[in-house]
């Protein structure tokens, strides 16, 4: 499902427009007197908007590695046009839906070819360790390299990934080297939180991403829990009697970690699988809460986090950064 509120970052498109290179990767941009000498990667569980991929579609300075989603005997990867609604009618049906990390030959690929484009060094940033094999895919294909490769584990998932992603693409294009641009993105993550619904524990467990005992509480009790991830996991933050008070209990959470600090910008990120009128109200009220903050830009999870979290989730991003609605700095 595309993106519902593109418009919503302004800044991102204002700012890549200014520090963007010309053509050819590894030239000197008129004025800047700075070449891009660093590439990203990242893996699809970022959560990036279409719009913003589509703005830095020429460039070649940022890769997107697709997760590959397991369902039934079938594979298929992030992008493919009805993998949402495969999945959701797999979970209706009780099929198994099961994913994988990328193959280190994925990324290896990945940083050969910014090797080719020009590129000095590459920063490859991904989700948390705690929750996917896929940073250890990624150092595996960095020692098969020649191209310096500086592996970030963000600790954390989707749009707050995204957010760290966004940092490091605005510090290699302007012209930053592989340790800042890697710097970056790791301030940026630990700049962001993530707070999320699910209406049912069960697929959580059955991924392995929350602990049975957890899950079995929950379904007993008839329990809807409001999750975060903290350090790289996913911990309980919530237990609330009914899914109505679950999502204004998030909404509550969500308003008061979002209120901007002198010298701060916040923004928002909601994410929805299957409930997007849900994830729409649930942004709109966010926006009179939060007046001072942009309106929120509201996606679909990508596949891969979508198999975990189940039907009916709602996770809301907050990011922070400093002054002017630049976030990575």
């Amino acid at each position: 499902m595309p993106d519902s509120n593109a418009a919503a970052w302004p800044w991102v498109r204002s700012r890549l427009s200014a520090l963007r290179p010309s053509a050819r990767p590894g030239t000197v941009r008129p004025g800047s007197g700075a070449a891009v000498r660093t590439a990203v990667v990242t893996d699809s569980a970022a959560a990036l908007p279409a719009a913003y991929l589509a703005g830095l579609a020429h460039d070649g300075i940022l890769t997107v590695v697709p997760m590959p989603v397991m369902v039934g005997a079938e594979i298929y990867g992030e992008g493919e046009d009805d993998i949402l609604e495969t999945i959701a009618v797999a979970l209706a049906s009780g099929t198994g839906v099961k994913t994988s990390r990328p193959s280190p030959g994925q990324f290896e690929q990945a940083y050969r070819a910014a090797e080719q484009r020009g590129f000095e060094a590459v920063v490859s940033v991904h989700i948390s360790g705690e929750l996917s094999g896929t940073a250890d895919a990624a150092r595996l294909a960095a020692a098969r390299v020649a191209i310096p490769v500086d592996v970030v584990d963000t600790e954390t998932v989707g749009m707050a990934e995204g957010m760290a992603v966004q940092a490091a693409v605005e510090a290699a294009a302007a012209g930053a080297g592989c340790a800042d641009v890697a710097a970056a993105a790791r301030a940026q993550a630990a700049r962001t939180r993530v707070f999320f619904y699910v209406p049912s524990l069960e697929q959580l467990r059955r991924g392995g991403r929350i602990g049975a005992a957890a899950s079995l509480v929950g379904t007993m009790l008839a329990i809807k829990p409001i999750l975060a991830v903290d350090g790289g996991r996913i911990v309980p933050l919530e237990r609330v009697r009914s899914a109505a008070r679950a999502v204004a209990r998030l909404e509550e959470i969500v308003a008061a970690e979002a209120v901007p600090r002198p010298g701060e910008s916040v923004r928002l990120a909601v994410h929805h699988f299957g409930n997007q009128t849900e994830a729409d109200g649930l942004a709109a009220r966010l926006a009179v809460a939060l007046p001072d903050c942009p309106p929120a830009q509201i996606s679909s999870l990508p596949a891969v986090l979508a198999a975990h979290a189940g039907l009916g989730v709602l996770a809301v991003i907050v990011g922070r950064g400093t002054g002017g609605g630049n976030l990575s700095t």
